[in-house]
């Protein structure tokens, strides 16, 4: 059967209408059943067009640049979008990774109730020194700081009893001196008159004496005339003994009131009706001795009261310290949880907070046990995020293997459980501060390691 008598034509088209003979050679291909099948659905083209080839087929060389230029544009994708899983198969590279940061749980530093003023909310940027909670404890212990206190106000009351009594122990002591020196500057006075009249006497003596020895030598002289019997000269030699012993007790007396002079001007008495000092003198010095004591007892008063102020102020202090605790931030960073709320009853040494330490970031990663095996600590190596930012430069801190690294990071290696092998990377460069804390953003480490070692 022909070809023309085997089409199946549609409906409203008869068969007559058709003539075999306007049936042009078709092509081998689907082309040419197409053409085919345009013109038996389009009967009122001119048979001399449709029998034309050279115009409806276009030419065999256009039909080739076609089909070549699709075949590059298909090997053009292949090759963009084959070359970036071949060259992550070819990178030493992790399997997964994460920025990590180590967290720091500030605990009670007493017992008290938690009470927060800052107003801050879980996961806000906090700057260290940053007031997050205070504890308060009002039933702190404040024993010895009330006996200090006491003793304080025992001082207190004292010490002017203490001042007004050396203040009159100086005065009686003031006024017992100056009776002292009265005696003294009397007592000294009385001796230079003694000793004055001692002089006078002495010389009274001297001038007996010498006319008693002039009498002596008249009777010697005319006794042995006969004018002068042996009682007369007997009598006169008498007088001139007499004379010569009056004057030299009257010269002892002399040194002895010189003697006393000396002592009075010393301060020391000499006689036979008192000792060697006067009553004022002995009074003065008692009282003298009071004041010294009372003013030792003063001054010891004052340095109990010096150290008492400076005990109540340093265990001030340390009720305070007891009582009441800022919890501030030690360092840069964001709350990572908060385990504790305003009103809560709090022990020394329980975990109030958990505060992201921004300013060391790190990457975690796992690896696959061939890449685990040629790692190294401090290896370069290069994070790259998945949110299309610049790659970061770092290097291998921490090789922990299947273990999981034994570090307080926010978030637990294990938690990347495609891999057993896990890798931490210090990123110094990388923006973890304040509100750009970049924590929990993943993304894929590569390591600057030549793969063409074994």
């Amino acid at each position: 059967m022909d070809r023309a008598q085997k089409t199946q034509f549609p409906s409203g088209f008869a068969p007559s209408s058709v003539v075999e003979e306007d049936v042009p050679s078709f092509d081998p291909g689907a082309r040419g059943l197409q053409r085919d099948l345009e013109d038996r659905l389009k009967p009122d083209i001119e048979p001399a067009n449709r029998g034309s080839p050279d115009q409806t087929t276009p030419p065999r060389s256009y039909s080739t640049v076609r089909r070549v230029l699709k075949i590059a544009a298909g090997l053009t994708i292949v090759a963009v979008f084959g070359w970036l899983p071949l060259r992550a198969i070819l990178q030493t590279s992790s399997v997964e990774a994460v920025v990590n940061a180590r967290l720091v749980t500030l605990r009670s530093p007493i017992d008290g109730e938690v009470s927060s003023k800052s107003g801050r909310s879980t996961s806000s940027a906090v700057n260290e020194g940053d007031l997050l909670l205070r504890v308060v404890n009002a039933r702190g212990d404040r024993n010895r700081l009330d006996d200090l206190r006491r003793q304080m106000s025992r001082l207190d009351n004292e010490r002017p009893s203490l001042a007004t009594k050396f203040t009159s122990a100086q005065a009686a002591q003031q006024d017992l001196a100056r009776q002292a020196s009265q005696f003294r500057e009397g007592r000294t006075l009385q001796l230079e008159a003694r000793i004055a009249e001692i002089q006078s006497v002495i010389e009274a003596a001297a001038s007996r004496r010498e006319e008693a020895t002039a009498a002596v030598e008249r009777a010697s002289s005319l006794i042995k005339s006969g004018s002068v019997s042996s009682v007369e000269f007997a009598r006169l030699t008498r007088e001139q003994s007499v004379a010569q012993q009056t004057e030299i007790g009257a010269r002892r007396r002399l040194d002895g009131a010189k003697i006393e002079l000396i002592a009075a001007q010393k301060g020391t008495y000499l006689g036979d009706s008192y000792n060697d000092r006067p009553s004022s003198v002995q009074r003065e010095e008692e009282m003298r001795q009071r004041a010294n004591d009372l003013q030792a007892d003063l001054a010891h008063a004052n340095a109990q009261i010096a150290w008492l102020a400076s005990e109540i102020a340093s265990e001030q202090l340390l009720y305070v310290s007891r009582s009441e605790a800022d919890i501030k931030a030690p360092v840069t960073g964001r709350i990572w949880e908060m385990m504790t709320s305003p009103g809560e009853d709090v022990r020394a040494g329980q975990p109030l907070l958990k505060l992201l330490d921004c300013s060391g970031a790190v990457v975690t990663a796992n690896v696959t046990e061939r890449v685990y095996n040629r790692l190294r600590l401090g290896e370069q190596a290069t994070f790259e995020p998945n949110d299309g930012s610049p790659a970061i430069e770092g290097s291998i801190v921490n090789l922990t293997g299947a273990s999981g690294a034994p570090a307080n990071l926010a978030i637990n290696p294990d938690t990347l459980n495609k891999e057993p092998y896990r890798v931490t990377v210090s990123m110094p460069n990388l923006d973890t501060t304040g509100k750009d804390c970049a924590v929990g953003r993943t993304g894929r480490v590569v390591f600057n390691h030549d793969t063409s070692k074994p």
